[in-house]
């Protein structure tokens, strides 16, 4: 299957549909604009569709909703979690200004201390 991305007039995801990869085909080879003609005929006209991948073979990462398509990177960026987070330019993720630390324990973001708290 092959997944679109319904964006609005501002790149954000609003939804993410299947298409049937036999939809796509054009001389045995799969070509997005096919898959954009067919959702927006079966959406009633809602002309921004991009197409999406679940292995992150294109567009750096796969949509959901809530998510923004940047053009000029060509890729699905998720929401920024925290304000002191940065964006990753090569895998389009958000980056904590501080390294998680790796251990067997749990943690979650402190945005007041912009450190990790252990999780007890």
């Amino acid at each position: 299957m092959a997944h679109f991305a319904k964006l609005d007039d501002n790149n954000m995801v609003l939804e993410v549909h299947c298409v049937h990869n036999n939809e796509l085909l054009v001389n045995g080879v799969e070509v997005e604009a096919m898959g954009i003609v067919l959702l927006i005929n079966w959406s009633g006209g809602h002309p921004v569709w991009k197409q999406t991948s679940y292995n992150g073979k294109f567009r750096k990462n796969y949509a959901g909703i809530g998510y923004t398509y940047d053009a000029q990177r060509d890729a699905f960026i998720p929401p920024k979690p925290y304000n002191s987070w940065t964006l990753d330019e090569d895998t389009c993720l958000w980056q904590a200004p501080v390294a998680r630390p790796v251990d067997d324990n749990m943690y979650e973001w402190d945005e007041e201390s912009l450190s990790w708290r252990m999780i007890t």
